[in-house]
């Protein structure tokens, strides 16, 4: 998040594209509130101490962070700006992805870190099928069923790295900004995971913050000024090369069919601001 979002969902990098100039104008005005809250008085920033090991701790950190935003804006502020802003943007985005992959409507969806429902609110329209939505932080698991309103589907709190699914039961299993958050080797258990999850032809799709996107320099340089605070508490932000993503695909027998970085539009004038990586489990 920067400086906040569960799975800060890091922010979504922004680009000078005029489709998104709405979308650019609201998270401006979202970030100088935010900026204002981490110039506060400590007083007011209390709640902001680490919470146990940032590296391992995957609950209690993106907890406190999506609590502290709560306790600055609205409660539908809150569950949009905890994941990382531009919420129905985003959402469309993410969408975009999956159909481009060849969602179809009945197929399975396990959505890895849902959040407060920033995907499956859009994909609720198109996915007559199953889907089940997992994240750490209870209060957005909540506020995405309420605000999805599909008794149909599963929406449902974890604590510890895994999907709580039977194997080769999905047709997607996808992770938008998760991966930024986690430590490599969680990353590659998590993928692990997905691979038991998948049907046999099936997708699994990874957006991350790359090394050799020039756009996600900035990030970095951001992450690296934040480490220095001696009140940092976010939670952990990481940076994936893509060879690395190769290298977990090969152990993993997965087929990479796409990589991109984030000035690809993954439809007219979508752009997701993350790079993303594209799996495919063999037949």
């Amino acid at each position: 998040m920067i400086p906040f979002g569960i799975h800060r969902r890091i922010p979504l990098i922004r680009r000078p594209f005029l489709q998104r100039d709405r979308a650019l104008a609201e998270n401006a005005a979202l970030r100088a509130r935010l900026d204002d809250m981490q110039s506060a008085p400590e007083a007011a920033r209390a709640t902001a101490k680490p919470h146990g090991d940032r590296t391992r701790d995957l609950k209690s950190a993106y907890t406190a962070q999506v609590e502290r935003t709560a306790s600055f804006v609205s409660t539908s502020e809150a569950m949009s700006t905890s994941i990382g802003g531009d919420f129905d943007y985003i959402g469309r985005v993410e969408v975009a992805v999956l159909l481009r992959h060849g969602l179809k409507p009945g197929d399975r969806v396990v959505d890895v870190g849902c959040g407060s429902g920033r995907l499956a609110l859009p994909l609720s329209s198109v996915l007559t099928g199953p889907y089940s939505g997992f994240d750490v932080v209870g209060d957005l698991v909540d506020y995405a069923r309420n605000l999805v309103q599909r008794p149909d589907w599963r929406f449902e709190a974890v604590d510890h790295i895994g999907i709580p699914e039977p194997d080769g039961c999905a047709d997607v299993v996808c992770f938008f900004s998760v991966l930024t958050h986690l430590l490599h080797e969680q990353s590659y258990w998590y993928l692990e995971e997905a691979r038991r999850v998948v049907k046999p032809g099936g997708t699994i799709v990874v957006s991350f913050l790359d090394f050799e996107d020039e756009e996600h320099w900035s990030t970095f340089a951001k992450l690296v000024a934040d480490a220095k605070r001696p009140d940092h508490a976010d939670p952990l932000s990481v940076f994936i090369g893509r060879g690395a993503l190769r290298v977990w695909a090969r152990h993993l027998d997965l087929e990479v069919v796409e990589m991109q970085g984030s000035d690809f539009a993954v439809a007219d004038g979508l752009y997701l601001g993350q790079s993303l990586c594209v799996m495919r489990r063999p037949l």
